[in-house]
């Protein structure tokens, strides 16, 4: 959950209550097509949020590594 803020979270949740609304309200028609499109879109942009922050979380550790390989070097000389 470390990746997932709130904001996130209530999307999803959000999401899932809107698609299973609609499911209700249309039924089993054609228009769950529409419905079933829209709800993978928003599940393809929170899975593509989470592996941006897991990129992201990724690249501030081996910036800090750098940091302090260079702070030991500097120490060196």
């Amino acid at each position: 959950m470390k990746h997932f803020d709130i904001g996130s979270v209530v999307v999803i949740v959000l999401t899932f209550v809107l698609f299973a609304a609609a499911l209700s309200f249309t039924g089993l028609t054609h228009d769950l097509l529409l419905e079933a499109g829209v709800f993978l879109v928003s599940v393809k942009l929170i899975i593509m949020a989470y592996k941006a922050s897991v990129a992201s979380q990724d690249i501030h550790r081996e910036l800090e590594e750098i940091k302090n390989i260079v702070k030991s070097i500097r120490k060196d000389t």
